[in-house]
């Protein structure tokens, strides 16, 4: 029973290390995606806050504006 067994592991085993490559490959895709939409809103925060600084800085040297 043994004899059939070890060639049928072996001839499996390439299919199963390809399986786990892609699901790899889609991780790391996701990751990147991930990555690149914090870094937007990173940008985005940090821009909001330069507007907000500046903003305050504005209305201390010429008042504050009536809206």
């Amino acid at each position: 029973m043994q004899a059939w067994r070890e060639p049928c592991e072996a001839a499996c085993q390439p299919a199963a290390a390809g399986a786990r490559g892609a699901a790899a490959q889609a991780d790391r895709k996701r990751i990147r995606e991930l990555e690149k939409a914090l870094a937007r809103k990173e940008r985005a925060l940090a821009e909001t806050a330069a507007w907000l600084v500046l903003r305050k800085k504005a209305a201390a040297i010429w008042g504050e504006e009536a809206e």
